[in-house]
């Protein structure tokens, strides 16, 4: 499998292409900060889907 599943059918070139995009759009500085606030968000994201699976269980197990 070459391409990464979350990317679909992008290639490592389309890849390269959109990363120095976003490189030249928020600069080298910037980027770290970006990637935290996504990392947040992920984090955050997964917390919620874990609290509605316990819940589902709660309610299956009475």
């Amino acid at each position: 499998m070459n391409s990464l599943l979350i990317f679909g059918s992008l290639g490592w070139g389309e890849i390269l292409i959109i990363a120095l995009i976003i490189l030249l759009l928020f600069g080298g500085k910037k980027i770290p900060e970006l990637m935290k606030g996504v990392g947040k968000g992920v984090r955050s994201f997964k917390e919620g889907m874990k609290e509605v699976e316990d819940d589902i269980k709660k309610d299956i197990s009475e």
